[in-house]
């Protein structure tokens, strides 16, 4: 059994962790660390839990588990690994944004393999050390890296995606309130976001000229799942582009091309993202959608956990969708 901890458990990725470790047949929770609620039983973060597991949180750490998931806000992962060292053989899958990009991915001499099975698979299997990538970032490469890897992105690409307030995190913020979320829609930082910086690198980690991406996240009025619109210029027939993407994620256990239009019910818990092509003229519209807390964070965790200890890619991550 792999003896997994998890780092920050209260939260919304920790608590998809801690469910999808319970129900893994190769792994075994060792603890979940949590400065806020040590002593206090998982279920009191986390209700949906209660009778299913006795564990409680800790405020200990046991360096010598199998692998660590650093579950923690953006800057945090950093100051916690100063602070605390785990044998050279743990794995660590770190869920924040600071080990991403290839500028930040060696940390007091670990390497940190960007975690996206898609893109780089063999070299998640060699890892250590894994950046999951973020929500967004996954779905919008997931709907445009076969295009990427063809060359067909040299023109500009606008993309407009639409999350759930749990892309947010479980702190409370003016416009994560129910009476401010409910019944509304709204955009923020128009064409800043922090995941483009992750999604250029990996669309010009082919060595092909990648077109100026014009990004616009949304905040949606529900609480899982993301669903992004991209479209640029394609030369092609929707035929041809079928066929590349279809090629693209032939070999690809999550990924999947759909001949009709999608939306979030498919996805929302489960690890899968879809995608669908849709051609108009001389435009591509590319629609790809996942959950963002399973395929955007803890799930694709598990699935790089799965990898990099020789599993089947799937274990543990066949989950249902809710689609009524």
């Amino acid at each position: 059994m792999i003896k997994a901890g998890i780092i920050g458990g209260s939260g919304y990725t920790g608590g998809e962790l801690i469910r999808l470790l319970l129900n893994h047949s190769e792994t075994e929770i060792d603890f979940v660390f949590s400065t806020t609620r040590a002593g206090k039983p998982i279920a009191s973060a986390h209700p949906d839990l209660l009778g299913v597991t006795d564990l409680e949180f800790t405020g200990e750490v046991n360096s010598s588990v199998d692998v660590v998931f650093l579950c923690l806000g953006h800057g945090n992962s950093s100051k916690f690994l100063k602070e605390n060292t785990f044998d050279a053989k743990t794995k660590i899958v770190d869920l924040s944004n600071e080990f991403r990009l290839k500028a930040d991915a060696t940390f007091q001499g670990k390497t940190f393999v960007y975690g996206l099975p898609e893109l780089q698979k063999e070299s998640i299997k060699k890892a250590e050390n894994i950046a999951n990538p973020g929500c967004f970032a996954t779905t919008i490469q997931l709907g445009l890296l076969p295009l990427a890897k063809a060359g067909l992105l040299q023109n500009q690409v606008h993309i407009n995606a639409v999350t759930g307030s749990t892309g947010a995190g479980v702190g409370l913020s003016a416009t994560s309130h129910f009476s401010w979320r409910n019944n509304n829609v709204s955009w923020y930082k128009p064409f800043t976001h922090q995941h483009l910086g992750e999604i250029e690198e990996s669309l010009n980690s082919y060595g092909n000229n990648t077109g100026k991406l014009f990004f616009l996240p949304n905040r949606g009025n529900f609480t899982r799942g993301i669903l992004a619109t991209s479209y640029t210029y394609f030369d092609g027939s929707l035929e041809d582009a079928q066929a590349l993407y279809q090629d693209f994620y032939k070999d690809d256990v999550f990924t999947h091309v759909s001949d009709d239009p999608i939306h979030l019910k498919q996805v929302v818990n489960t690890n899968q993202c879809h995608v669908h092509l849709h051609k108009h003229e001389d435009t591509l519209l590319v629609t790809s959608a996942i959950d963002n807390l399973l395929k955007g964070a803890s799930g694709q965790a598990v699935q790089n956990m799965n990898l990099m200890f020789g599993l089947e890619e799937t274990k543990g991550l066949q989950l249902k969708a809710g689609v009524f």
